[in-house]
């Protein structure tokens, strides 16, 4: 099971992992390799999560 799929699962803050992110284009600091784009891509889907938990939480 994905962890965006179980509400067990806390959400980091969303700029935790947008600090991963620069983190990631930082260390990379041209295009991003195969593995570095999928890290990329699941890096993407937990921030959306964790805005997404930052609006519900704000409501």
């Amino acid at each position: 099971m994905s962890a965006s799929s179980d509400a067990s699962v806390p959400v980091r803050p969303a700029a935790d992992v947008n600090a991963e992110i620069r983190a990631l284009w930082a260390r990379a600091g041209r295009a991003l390799s195969p593995a570095e784009q999928q890290e990329y891509q699941r890096l993407l889907v937990e921030w959306a999560a964790a805005v997404r938990a930052d609006v519900v939480e704000a409501a």
